[in-house]
C-alpha cells in the first residue's frame, strides 16, 4: 500500500489549495492508493479527524474549483508539537495513527511554524527508523521562509495589496481638503508585504508617499513630523506601514495604544491597530481628516485577484514534494529557485528542513532607503514578476464559486 496524507497549517493564502491539488493529483498520478487529508492539520491527525480526499474532490470541476477557492480546504491549526525529548508519547501516538492508515508519505503545507512540525516528525522518524517520508510544502503570504526565492501565496497577496493601494490613492484625491490615509499591511517581523505597496507607482498613479517596514526601528514622533511636512506639499498623503513596526524599546507600535491579549501556541502576539494609532496621532497634531485602513485578512483570501504565476507555482511545489518523496527523500522542503528575471523563470529544488524551520527571512537592508521611509527599485524589481497574469474565478450568479469540505454531519443531513 502506498497511502499518503496531507495537511494544511498556519494562516491560509488564496493559493494554498493549489498546493493541496498539486499533492493530491501528483500522488494519484504516481500510483498512491489513497490520499488522506488531515482536517485542521496535525491537531486533526491527533484527534483522528482524517478524510479520504478523493471522496471530496471527485472530478475535474472540483479540481478547478479547488484551485480557485481561498483559505485552507482541509482547515488549519496553530498547534506546536512539543520537543521530542520528554514527550515521546505524543510522537508514538502520531506514528501509530500513520501506521494504522498505512501511510507511506506525509506532506504538510505551511510556513515557518509548519516546517518546524516537519523537522520534528522527520527527526523522530529517523530516530525510530520509520520508513515514512516527511515533506514540507511552502506557503506563506509573509514571504519569510529561508532559502526559497519566495513563497507561494506571497505573489497573490502582493498583487491584491498593490491593486488596492492604487485605488486608495485615487480615492484620497477626491476632496479639496487634506486627508492622510495610513494603510496597515500584515507583516510581523518581515516587510515583504508592505513593500508591495511600492508597485502602485506608475504612469497612472502617484504611488504611496512613504513605506515603513519592521526591519527598521520606528519613531512615532519623526513619523508625525514627516506627515506634517508632506501635508504642506500634498492635499492627499498615503503611507503604508507594517503591522509589526516596533519602537526603539522593542514594543510594537500597536501596543502603545492597546494591550495585546491574544498569543498563539507559537508565542505570536495578535497585532492590530497600528494604523489606527498613527492616524489618531496625526489627526490630534494637525487637525486633519485621517483614515486608518487595515487590509487584514483580505490580503490572504482575495482569490478573485490571484496571480496566475502564483497559482502555477503553488501547484508545482505540491507536485514536486510528492515526486521527491516517491524518489526517497524525507525531511525536506520544496523551494523555488529563480533562474531568470527576463523572462522570469523559477524551478523547484528540495532543501533540508533544518535550514528552513524557525529561520526568518527579512527584507535586505540594501533594498530599504537609508532613512527607512521607502524601498528601493531592486525590491519592486524582485516582486513584480510574482504578480503577473490572472486566473479568473468561475462566476455563478454574479459571485465566484468556491468548494468547501462538508462535515460528516452535513453529508448525513443531505
Amino acid at each position: 500500500m502506498k497511502n499518503v496524507i496531507v495537511g494544511q497549517s498556519g494562516g491560509p493564502t488564496s493559493v494554498i489549495n493549489s498546493s493541496l491539488l498539486g499533492v493530491f493529483k501528483t500522488a494519484r498520478d504516481r500510483g498512491a492508493d489513497t490520499v488522506y487529508g488531515m482536517v485542521h492539520g496535525i491537531k486533526g491527525l491527533l484527534d483522528g479527524d482524517i478524510v479520504d480526499i478523493s471522496t471530496r474532490i471527485k472530478n475535474d470541476l472540483d479540481m478547478d474549483l479547488l484551485k480557485r477557492t481561498p483559505s485552507s480546504f482541509l482547515g488549519s491549526c496553530r498547534y506546536k508539537l512539543p520537543d521530542i525529548e520528554g514527550n515521546e508519547k505524543t510522537y508514538e501516538k502520531i506514528f501509530k495513527i500513520l501506521k494504522e492508515y498505512e501511510i507511506f508519505a506525509f506532506f504538510y503545507i505551511g510556513g515557518n511554524d509548519s516546517m518546524d512540525t516537519i523537522k520534528k516528525l522527520s527527526d523522530y522518524g529517523a530516530k525510530i527508523k520509520s520508513p515514512i517520508r516527511f515533506m514540507g510544502v511552502p506557503k506563506t503570504i509573509d514571504n519569510d521562509l529561508a532559502i526559497t526565492d519566495h513563497t507561494p501565496g506571497y505573489g497573490s497577496a502582493a498583487k491584491y495589496i498593490a491593486a488596492t493601494t492604487k485605488e486608495i490613492i485615487r480615492d484620497g484625491l477626491v476632496y479639496d481638503y487634506p486627508v492622510v490615509s495610513v494603510i496597515e499591511v500584515m507583516g510581523r517581523n518581515a516587510g515583504w508585504l508592505t513593500a508591495a505597496t511600492a508597485l502602485a507607482k506608475g504612469e497612472d498613479c502617484e504611488g504611496v508617499d512613504e513605506i515603513y517596514l519592521p526591519e527598521k526601528v520606528f519613531d512615532v514622533d519623526k513619523f508625525v513630523k514627516r506627515m506634517g511636512e508632506l501635508l504642506k506639499k500634498n492635499r492627499s498623503v498615503v503611507v503604508a506601514v507594517s503591522e509589526g513596526v516596533k519602537v526603539a524599546d522593542g514594543r510594537y507600535v500597536c501596543e502603545l495604544a492597546d494591550h495585546v491579549d491574544y498569543v498563539d501556541a507559537f508565542g505570536h502576539k495578535q497585532l492590530a491597530g497600528t494604523a489606527r494609532y498613527l492616524a489618531g496621532k496625526v489627526a490630534e497634531k494637525y487637525g486633519v481628516k485621517t483614515r486608518a485602513i487595515e487590509l487584514s485578512s483580505l490580503q490572504r483570501c482575495a482569490s478573485h485577484i490571484t496571480a496566475r504565476v502564483d497559482v502555477t507555482e503553488a501547484f508545482n511545489v505540491g507536485g514536486a514534494a510528492v515526486k521527491a518523496a516517491f524518489e526517497g527523500l524525507s525531511g525536506q522542503v520544496i523551494t523555488l529557485k529563480r533562474v531568470s528575471d527576463d523572462p522570469y523563470m523559477c524551478i523547484t529544488e528540495p532543501a533540508d528542513v533544518h535550514f528552513i524551520a524557525n529561520v526568518e527571512k527579512k527584507v535586505p537592508d540594501e533594498w530599504i532607503t537609508d532613512d527607512g521611509t521607502n524601498v528601493k527599485p531592486e525590491l519592486t524589481h524582485y516582486i513584480r514578476p510574482l504578480i503577473q497574469a490572472e486566473i479568473m474565478p468561475l462566476w455563478v450568479d454574479g459571485l465566484p464559486r468556491h468548494i468547501r469540505l462538508q462535515s460528516e454531519t452535513e453529508k448525513k443531513a443531505k
